[in-house]
């Protein structure tokens, strides 16, 4: 059996990160979400994947390339309109000839969970089998009625809370026959702009076509929606990988808990890091720091002497000056931290915080929430960003200043100072 991953999109809501990258190739626990999914399929032993690609394929390619580095093979498909699932899964018709996994490629899922999916699709032999599992919010995702011995009655998208059905949310991983193909080919447009595959799945519920469901359990997968979430996916992985310790640790540096230090990188004495937390290549830590639980910390990364990190992922090639504190953030690639920097993540108040995503102020749910930066981004001394603003790519935020707004890409913002001089006496 082939897996189809579908890794097309670009993570609008995930803007100003995925300015410079695809959603599914932002890190979390080390490694891109895209990556994650792949060992996940192979975990389960399945050797051959499709990946369908559209927004900055070449990222995805450069870094995948064949799929040897990861023991796979890989194949490419492009979507030319990204357009919605039930379009994307069309660009792999002529890679497969057989049932096939389906799996959304900007998820996080345990390989327990697909052999579910794949267990009860083994034994029912459907049209189709879906995956299921529980959600507090159901208004949020496509909620799945089902009948006895867990076959599919009904797919309902995006229902009001008090409509919902059921709270089983369709979680993205699905096993389809062939049959898909030729109903995604009559599907159309939906209220939201997209061609679904759930359309073309009930297009064959109504034919009578047997579709089945494998309910799995929430923590067994992780939906990445908006910025806040990763923090959540970055959690969600580092306390599930094994942790090992290989870099060079000083004496008087402590770590607490399950910590992964690469080969080539640098603790310095002083240093304090408590896991669950990930170090990468050639990264410097140290002297003095604190490094607190779910931190991820990319590679070449400069963490200076008396920081605090807490709860945050910091993107490769990043510097973070001395006295700097980054809290509950996300700080892209190649930034620069000047010293006092900080990335408040609480409010006066003690209310929740709220985040711009495309273009509408939505509320985090969050009490903790630092700030989420775009590649390439300067910030002078006692530089401090207030919590849930997001600044854009290749931004300079000068000396002093106090970010309470969120900054475009490509801008400069500078306090402006009125002195005045006087001779004394």
């Amino acid at each position: 059996m082939k897996a189809v991953v579908l890794a097309a999109g670009e993570g609008v809501r995930l803007r100003p990160l995925t300015l410079t990258r695809p959603k599914h190739m932002i890190s979390v626990g080390g490694k891109p979400i895209l990556e994650h999914c792949l060992n996940a399929i192979k975990a389960c032993g399945i050797n051959e994947v499709v990946i369908v690609v559209n927004y900055m394929a070449d990222v995805i390619r450069g870094y995948f390339c064949s799929g040897e580095k990861l023991g796979l093979k890989i194949e490419y498909a492009y979507q030319k309109a990204v357009v919605g699932t039930g379009n994307a899964v069309s660009a792999a018709e002529s890679y497969v000839d057989e049932d096939f996994l389906l799996v959304y490629g900007d998820l996080l899922f345990t390989p327990e969970a697909l052999k579910k999916v794949l267990d009860m699709h083994e034994k029912k032999r459907p049209s189709a089998t879906l995956t299921v599992v529980p959600v507090e919010k159901p208004e949020e995702y496509g909620i799945v009625e089902l009948e006895a011995e867990g076959r599919v009655k009904r797919i309902v998208e995006k229902p009001k809370r008090e409509e919902a059905p059921t709270r089983l949310a369709n979680a993205g991983l699905y096993v389809l026959s062939t049959e898909i193909f030729e109903k995604a080919k009559r599907i159309s447009a939906s209220s939201r702009g997209e061609w679904e595959i759930t359309d073309a799945i009930t297009f064959l519920l109504s034919e009578g076509k047997p579709i089945f469901a494998a309910e799995i359990p929430k923590g067994e997968w992780f939906d990445i929606g908006r910025p806040w979430d990763l923090l959540e996916a970055n959690r969600w992985m580092l306390t599930r990988m094994e942790h090992r310790i290989l870099g060079n640790v000083e004496i008087g540096a402590r770590i607490i808990g399950p910590v992964t230090v690469a080969e080539t990188a640098r603790i310095r004495s002083g240093a304090y890091i408590e896991g669950p937390a990930f170090i990468d290549e050639e990264s410097d830590i140290g002297p003095n720091c604190y490094i607190r639980p779910c931190t991820s910390i990319g590679k070449k990364v400069r963490i200076g002497n008396a920081c605090e990190i807490k709860n945050s992922i910091i993107m490769d090639g990043t510097h973070i000056g001395h006295l700097s504190y980054v809290g509950d953030s996300i700080i892209g690639e190649k930034g620069n931290f000047g010293a006092g920097t900080i990335t408040a993540n609480y409010r006066l108040d003690a209310g929740t915080i709220k985040m711009m995503v495309k273009d509408k102020l939505v509320d985090s749910g969050r009490t903790k929430l630092g700030a989420v930066l775009g590649d390439n981004v300067k910030t002078g001394i006692n530089a401090l960003l207030m919590p849930g603003v997001k600044v854009g790519a290749n931004c300079w935020i000068g000396p002093n200043v106090v970010v309470y707004r969120d900054v475009p890409s490509d801008t400069a913002v500078f306090l402006k100072q009125s002195l005045e001089e006087t001779k004394i006496g």
